[in-house]
């Protein structure tokens, strides 16, 4: 089984999908699409990596603590036992979310982050809102290993100093209907770029309305192709190439 396309950040692991979980999985690789489904507490980490471990290919897992949920415990010596699963790709979903999140504890427990996946050598998976600026610094002074921004809203600056650092940036289903996304995407080279849903949010065009679903990612590599005006097989072909070689499957 190869890929054609990979949702590099999915949440099949969420109870969203509890009823027809195995369908939605079912479709995704009947398509050729591969996905990653990311941990957003312990919880979610455990079951990112159980569904995974039910196929051979194209499914894998992160584990993390998302910094809205700074809350809760982040237990280190859990997470870095689970870390070394052979499924799990990456270390997140964590960073830092000014807008949403209570900004207290967030910094310490994102840096706990990237000092497990230096621990392990692997790739981060971040998820910065509204904090990009403190979020390269805290980068800039701890991490050893790179990985992906997903869902990347900030400016053409704050995405050039990412890419300095050696990270990618991933885009949803939303640049199919919100133009202020047209301009980054652009920018972006796509050899440093990612395809993802973030489902089951932000459905894209022409699916606004139901659910979210990896098997949707072929609509945001659609639109990839269409901003940057190129050959669309091109684009599958690199975007599977930045995910292979970011997370090593």
């Amino acid at each position: 089984m190869t890929s054609k396309y990979i949702d590099i950040h999915s949440h099949v692991n969420f109870k969203a999908f509890d009823e027809d979980r195995e369908t939605v999985i079912g479709r995704a690789l009947d398509n050729n699409i591969w996905m990653i489904n990311v941990g957003t507490d312990l919880e979610t980490s455990k079951k990112a990596i159980d569904i995974a471990g039910q196929y051979k290919k194209g499914i894998y897992a992160t584990i993390g603590l998302h910094p809205t949920h700074t809350g809760e415990i982040f237990d280190i010596d859990t997470y870095l036992n689970i870390a070394k699963n052979n499924k799990v790709v990456a270390i997140g979903e964590c960073g830092l979310d000014y807008k949403e999140g209570k900004q207290e504890g967030q910094k310490d427990i994102f840096i706990k982050h990237i000092e497990l996946a230096n621990e392990v050598s692997k790739p981060l998976m971040l998820h910065i809102r509204e904090a990009y600026k403190d979020a390269i610094e805290i980068l800039k002074r701890y991490a050893k290993v790179k990985g992906n921004v997903h869902f990347f809203a900030g400016t053409i600056e704050e995405a050039k100093q990412f890419l300095e650092l050696g990270f990618t940036l991933s885009f949803t289903g939303v640049i199919t209907f919100a133009k202020q996304y047209q301009e980054l995407v652009e920018y972006i080279p796509l050899d440093m770029m990612m395809s993802e849903t973030d489902c089951p949010f932000v459905t894209p065009i022409p699916y606004r309305g139901e659910r979210n679903e990896p098997l949707y990612v072929q609509e945001v590599v659609k639109k990839i192709a269409e901003i940057k005006n190129m050959n669309i097989d091109l684009v599958k072909k690199q975007l599977v190439e930045n995910a292979f070689k970011s997370f090593h499957f």
